[in-house]
């Protein structure tokens, strides 16, 4: 398989096509985008096939941890290099390639920043095909490697804020210390970890994430309004189910997440970042990691959770879990239990 050299078109396609496998997570497409063209600004991209690399090669995930609004954030090219360049030198070998760790509007382009300043291959591939609320979701069930030692680093901030910070030990211990490095940062911070090898990434990833976000986003992008909903829906294998008025919207911010309600023509959706349970009448259409997504019907526009308002006219587009790019972790019964604790619904029966 060839490697692809990314444009501005597929950039934009896959900043799209990444909000709606975002299923209402995932970040801002205005954030993607603008990442997305600082890349292009500074070098020529290339996505490159997971085959591409042996199995012994070494996998980096690359993100953003913290909250994007807070206003005191400070993150410059410079840092997601950094962090980089860290984690390489703790691990004292070279990383192969990097990949992001989730397909969403902001999240799809991360890693090619990093790849044009780096030199590091980037890889067609994501931890988890879709967006998904926890760090554990997108760690390629290594929760469950017994011997697993995870490496970290993070960088952001600046003048009295700035921090650089490198973490070895378990998983847990480590994410934690990482999203409490990116408070102490002023609320965002450029993160490299979580080595592993290609071998390692195809069996519990999702190989080709990249390229099915830009799929979707051409789907998106090539028609207008309810024809382009329609384009999406039958593109990723699934049906658009709903269009109407939302009617009844809740929403809190818990631990970091946004956890809610939203009704939209008659059916109720439950979120915790991303769209967790799709009801009607007492009857479930879908649940996660099934993909629920809202769009603007008159634009087409993918809506986020966080961008939801009484009034909108919303289209409702669900893809059976079947058809996604999937992680391992999206079969993992530990893992899922908290969206029952979250959303007080049930969902492992509707999964297992």
């Amino acid at each position: 398989m060839n490697t692809i050299k990314l444009d501005e078109r597929m950039m934009e396609s896959a900043v799209f096509g990444g909000a709606i496998l975002g299923g209402g997570g995932g970040g801002w497409i205005e954030e993607g985008l603008q990442i997305g063209r600082l890349a292009l600004e500074l070098g020529s991209p290339e996505l490159h096939t997971i085959d591409q690399f042996a199995d012994n090669d070494t996998f980096v995930t690359v993100s953003l941890v913290g909250a994007p609004g807070a206003k005191d954030k400070f993150l410059k090219p410079i840092h997601y290099a950094r962090s980089l360049e860290m984690l390489a030198r703790g691990l004292h070998k070279p990383i192969s390639a990097i990949h992001t760790n989730e397909n969403g509007a902001g999240t799809t382009v991360n890693g090619w920043l990093q790849s044009v300043m780096t030199g590091i291959p980037l890889v067609d591939f994501a931890c988890n095909g879709r967006a998904h609320p926890t760090g554990t979701m997108g760690a390629m069930n290594l929760t469950e490697v017994g011997d697993y030692v995870s490496h970290q680093t993070a960088v952001g901030g600046k003048d009295d804020n700035y921090l650089e910070f490198s973490i070895t030990g378990s998983l847990g211990k480590a994410a934690s210390l990482i999203r409490k490095a990116s408070v102490e940062a002023g609320g965002l911070v450029a993160v490299a970890r979580n080595p592993v090898t290609a071998a390692y990434a195809r069996n519990n990833g999702a190989p080709g994430a990249i390229t099915q976000a830009i799929e979707v986003g051409e789907a998106l992008l090539g028609a207008k309004g309810e024809a382009a909903i329609t384009a999406v829906a039958t593109k990723l294998g699934g049906q658009v189910v709903a269009a109407g008025e939302v009617t009844d919207f809740e929403i809190e911010t818990v631990g970091g997440f946004d956890v809610g309600t939203v009704r939209i023509d008659g059916f109720e959706m439950t979120f915790w970042n991303e769209y967790m349970t799709l009801e009607k009448g007492g009857e479930r259409y879908a649940t996660f990691p099934d993909l629920m997504m809202t769009l603007d019907v008159k634009t087409a526009k993918p809506i986020v959770t966080a961008a939801l308002k009484k009034g909108q006219q919303l289209a409702i587009i669900v893809v059976p879990r079947e058809k996604l790019l999937l992680s391992s972790t999206m079969n993992n019964r530990k893992l899922l239990q908290p969206v029952e604790d979250i959303i007080k619904k049930p969902v492992l029966d509707y999964i297992f």
